[in-house]
């Protein structure tokens, strides 16, 4: 049974696409079996992995709003054991059109129960946003990868984040945990990297990734060619750091 973990931030700009792309690849090239969702209506995490969102018949949209089945939508990517789940532009208006729809919070989560089964590992990469699209992935999850970037503002979206995940608990889904907290954009010279990370060890005791991701020109790369950074430049930083983590994950869930 597939575990479902959602990669979320409702800051932009903190590597959350590239995490969920990097992440869903390297479980994969391990040997896992892995679906990676794409619920952003950028479309990124789509792209990251060679895919057209104009040439697609299905998306997450057709799935979340006109219930088509998720297998039905899903694509193979050419990357070894990682298949998609891809975005739409049209996604953009589920926001508006879920409003009106029976039990809106939980499509993501009963489209995703019908092939769950088929995966080791399903990721959800989330807009940056914690409207009705992330209140869906956070239904479907059993747990929330966060990528945070060492900043003076990563304190605050966490506070706000986790404000989200004890009304989502509370609300939908008591189970929901958090997979753990991605240190992202990593540069250990700075004094206030190393001030954030010690604060984010204190809000998250022993739920923050052993793996940091550094800062790197080949993973900003990567996602212009449609390949995870393994595929791009498997000896590069970025690769080896998403290689750590994706064996950390498996290790977790052993």
């Amino acid at each position: 049974m597939g575990k479902i973990i959602a990669v979320t931030n409702q800051k932009g700009g903190v590597g959350k696409t590239t995490t969920a792309v990097n992440t869903a690849a390297g479980i994969a090239k391990s040997g896992k079996k892995v679906l990676l969702v794409d619920i952003d209506p950028q479309g990124n995490a789509t792209s990251g992995v060679g895919v057209d969102k104009r040439s697609v018949k299905y998306s997450s949209y057709s799935v979340m709003v006109d219930e088509v089945k998720a297998e039905d939508a899903i694509v193979h990517t050419k990357f070894h054991n990682l298949d998609l789940l891809p975005s739409g532009m049209e996604l953009a208006a589920a926001e508006i059109e879920l409003v009106e729809a029976d039990k809106r919070e939980s499509k993501l989560k009963s489209a995703l129960a019908l092939v769950k089964a088929s995966y080791d590992f399903i990721f959800v990469d989330c807009p940056p946003s914690l409207g009705l699209i992330t209140t869906n992935a956070f239904c479907a999850a059993d747990t929330l990868l966060v990528p945070i970037q060492p900043e003076y503002y990563a304190l605050e979206g966490l506070s706000q984040l986790m404000s989200t995940v004890r009304k989502i608990k509370r609300r939908y889904n008591q189970y929901l945990d958090i997979e753990g907290v991605l240190l992202t954009m990593y540069d250990g010279r700075l004094n206030l990297t190393q001030q954030v990370v010690e604060e984010v060890k204190k809000f998250f005791p022993r739920k923050v990734f052993s793996a940091v991701i550094p800062r790197g020109v080949r993973l900003s790369e990567a996602p212009s060619f449609g390949m995870p950074i393994m595929y791009f430049d498997k000896s590069c930083k970025g690769s080896l750091a998403y290689m750590q983590l994706s064996e950390e994950i498996i290790q977790n869930n052993r």
